[in-house]
């Protein structure tokens, strides 16, 4: 599993606080497309497309490699993973403040 820096944190919650480019990231894990068949399902230009692509790559989330003239981008499971992880330690941590609430009011 993949450590996170904060500055990586701060970039996949970037990457994923967008609707369009979570939903680039659910078909480019699910398997590899080339950034004009994503593109062709939005209603954008495919210079759009390709910046939240883009966005997404620098935060680790998808993979793009060259075949011909086409780029092709794949999600990187570890890099969700990752993020899950991440979400996961929040999560502990909020837990524990709400049973540490929970047993002041039944103190009181």
């Amino acid at each position: 599993m993949i450590e996170l820096d904060e500055d990586s944190a701060d970039a996949f919650f970037h990457a994923l606080a967008d609707r369009t480019r979570r939903d680039i990231l659910r078909r480019a894990l699910a398997g590899e497309h080339s950034v004009t068949a994503l593109a062709a399902s939005y209603d954008m230009s495919f210079a759009a497309v390709q910046k939240h692509v883009a966005v997404l790559e620098k935060a680790g989330l998808v993979t793009k490699r060259r075949r011909g003239r086409e780029q092709l981008a794949r999600g990187d499971v570890e890099a969700v993973r990752s993020v899950a992880s991440m979400l996961d330690e929040l999560e502990d941590v909020w837990r524990g403040r709400i049973d540490r609430i929970e047993s002041l009011i039944q103190e009181g």
